[in-house]
């Protein structure tokens, strides 16, 4: 298996390609990719759901980067592609996935609203990791996960290049393998030949996001 390969499959491992039907809200987890807002404000419009949640505060790839929380970022680029601003709400101190859970909950239990099911957005490579976190930590939740509708050549561009998406890819894959054993997130069939595509990246050198070894 070539490199090349190794990287479609992954990429396509990452994408659990759901059909989405309704829910009570459009749930952003937040990052350093502003087109994740921009898809969250396209599902909006063709009413999936009445509003929509932003979560996220500094993470690995804001932390002295972003001037504001990732969450105020993302609600000011929904806003201008015309979400009201009546129709979002914000969780701004987040700093990894199940903060987002766990802050976006406590949230949403201070304003004494309830879901029982969600769309989440994420980025294209971790919208697996997202519903498996969500799945264990909020398990009584339904969760449909999108992301921006792009291929692996169309959304590496700009500073998000397809060097530094092989190597968060790569880390996610290991952390959906070994998270579930530390009962972060359930568990999720790995086929061989992506088992096999992660070991041929690794091999390439793409363990910039790896674990740290125990």
């Amino acid at each position: 298996m070539t490199a090349k390969e190794a990287i479609r499959l992954v990429w396509d491992y990452h994408h659990l390609n759901h059909v989405l039907a309704p829910a009570d809200a459009i749930w952003v987890l937040c990052s350093h990719d502003l087109r994740v807002a921009d898809r969250a404000v396209e599902l909006w419009k063709e009413g999936l759901a009445p509003f929509v949640i932003m979560s996220g505060g500094f993470g690995n790839f804001t932390e002295g980067v972003f001037e504001k929380p990732e969450a105020e970022l993302f609600a000011e680029r929904a806003i201008q592609l015309g979400l009201p601003v009546s129709k979002v709400l914000v969780e701004a101190r987040s700093t990894n996935c199940g903060e987002n859970v766990a802050f976006t909950r406590a949230l949403l239990e201070e304003k004494q609203i309830a879901l029982s099911e969600v769309i989440a957005v994420q980025k294209p490579y971790m919208e697996r990791r997202t519903f498996a976190t969500i799945r264990k930590q909020w398990p009584a939740l339904e969760v449909q996960v999108s992301s921006p509708q792009m291929s692996f050549d169309d959304y590496t561009t700009g500073s998000i290049t397809p060097d530094m998406v092989v190597h968060i890819m790569v880390g996610d894959l290991q952390r959906i393998i070994e998270y579930p054993k530390q009962g972060f997130m359930i568990e999720q069939e790995l086929l061989p030949e992506v088992e096999e595509a992660l070991q041929v990246l690794i091999e390439a050198g793409y363990t910039k996001h790896l674990l740290a070894p125990l």
